[in-house]
């Protein structure tokens, strides 16, 4: 299972808002909510958020073996 649990600690360690997220860089707000339910992204989304954190794919996502 995907867990976008290190999403929103690096968000918070970051001082990013989601507010910001969806306004200043332009995120979809159905990604954050696709992130909240750890449902498929696909890897330019990721690669867009490190962008906008400037941080690593394991800041954002990490694997959960069931």
């Amino acid at each position: 299972m995907i867990s976008y649990e290190p999403f929103w600690k690096t968000l918070k360690a970051k001082g990013v808002s989601t507010y910001a997220l969806r306004e200043k860089y332009n995120i979809n707000p159905n990604t954050l909510t696709r992130m909240k339910s750890n449902k498929y992204l696909s890897m330019r989304t990721i690669e867009d958020l490190c962008k906008v954190l400037d941080c690593e794919i394991q800041d954002i996502v990490k694997y959960v073996r069931k």
